[in-house]
């Protein structure tokens, strides 16, 4: 991997503490890669640390405020026109459509069903998934069944 390596992160793998700080961690200097994503994408974080994770409100802004401040090359304009061209899951399309828009090289996500092969290989992008270890439909080593 090189430094200007583009990956975009999708929600599903900024959410949970551990992994997200790891995956941020390799993206500071000297980083070995770009990390991108989205407002929409930040937005999805945002909601879902509130909602599901029952984090206060003000701490998961403050999150996304701290991700700004660090990470602010990171923030993905432009793709909402690219969106309606995209062949995956409709759910996540925006998340397709930014690594569209930002040349990127991969998409790090848990959500294999929403990124098929055939939708992302045509665009040149390739995908790093693994399902969730809370995925009831994979097994020890993450593969669903």
């Amino acid at each position: 991997m090189r430094a200007d390596y583009r990956v975009v992160l999708d929600a599903c793998v900024l959410i949970p503490m551990p992994l997200a700080d790891t995956l941020l961690r390799m993206a500071e200097a000297p980083r070995l890669y770009l990390p991108q994503w989205s407002q929409r994408i930040m937005d999805e974080v945002t909601r879902n640390l509130i909602a599901k994770w029952d984090m206060a409100p003000e701490k998961a802004r403050q999150r996304e405020e701290e991700l700004r401040r660090h990470f602010p090359e990171a923030w993905v304009e432009g793709y909402e026109p690219l969106i309606e061209a995209m062949t995956n899951d409709p759910g996540d399309r925006h998340v397709l459509a930014a690594a569209v828009r930002s040349h990127s090289d991969l998409i790090v996500t848990y959500n294999r069903r929403h990124f098929p092969a055939a939708a992302v290989q045509a665009l040149e992008i390739d995908r790093a998934c693994q399902t969730s270890p809370c995925d009831p439909h994979s097994d020890a080593r993450g593969r669903v069944n």
